[in-house]
């Protein structure tokens, strides 16, 4: 399957595309992953973007389509992909299907997951994550707290709250995307490949891509 997931902070996009990868190997691709594996094997694009990164600026779009046209053409690909947070404007949006059209490959869909804005803060704000960089498990204060409290089960480091992940930065984070990432919606079912599941259940979502995969 050859997806982009869309949704909200906090909406579940990364544990949905973890599930999904188990279904038939589909690789889970996020912006973050393949800029520090771009970095990491030192590739020319890599050193550029490194440049951007630890000056704290935004990769520019033409370095990050450069860097995802390379990963989409390496072999893990060839069972499909999920591309998790990506693109996150319309201009990303338009450069990717120039991309995918240049390189020969069809979306299957686009899929919306629709969670409302209190369940987000509240799946936000009681998520905890792993201080050791090497590790970073999440755990939820709520759901599925460590056993020793501020204690990470794997590795023993402390567990605390991003800093993004304050009520107030929640708000803000949820502000950006309704400004920027949201209308990739309209772009994606002007391009009828838009599906929207409104669910707060991860399950509810794989059942309706399933189904949709099938048709």
């Amino acid at each position: 399957m050859k997806l982009i997931l869309l949704g909200a902070p906090g909406a579940g996009k990364g544990t949905v595309a973890k599930l999904l990868t188990e279904i038939d190997g589909s690789v889970q691709i996020s912006t973050g992953d393949i800029l520090r594996g771009a970095v990491q094997v030192g590739s020319e694009l890599g050193k550029q973007a490194d440049a951007f990164m630890k000056v704290g600026d935004l990769v520019p779009d033409e370095l990050i389509m450069g860097i995802m046209e390379t990963r989409l053409q390496e072999p893990d690909c060839d069972k499909g992909f999920l591309l998790d947070g990506f693109p996150r404007t319309i201009p990303q949006a338009e450069a990717l299907k120039v991309l995918l059209d240049k390189i020969g490959i069809d979306l299957d869909m686009a899929v919306n997951i629709d969670v409302p804005r209190d369940v987000i803060l509240d799946r936000l704000t009681t998520r905890r994550t792993c201080s050791n960089g090497d590790c970073q498990a999440i755990y939820n204060v709520k759901s599925n707290p460590p056993r020793q409290e501020g204690v990470c089960d794997k590795c023993g480091s402390p567990v605390i709250q991003r800093e993004d992940e304050t009520a107030e930065a929640i708000s803000h984070r949820l502000e950006t995307y309704n400004e920027k990432t949201a209308p990739l919606i309209g772009f994606y079912e002007k391009e009828a490949l838009l599906i929207t599941v409104t669910a707060t259940s991860s399950d509810a979502v794989i059942t309706a891509i399933k189904e949709k995969l099938e048709q």
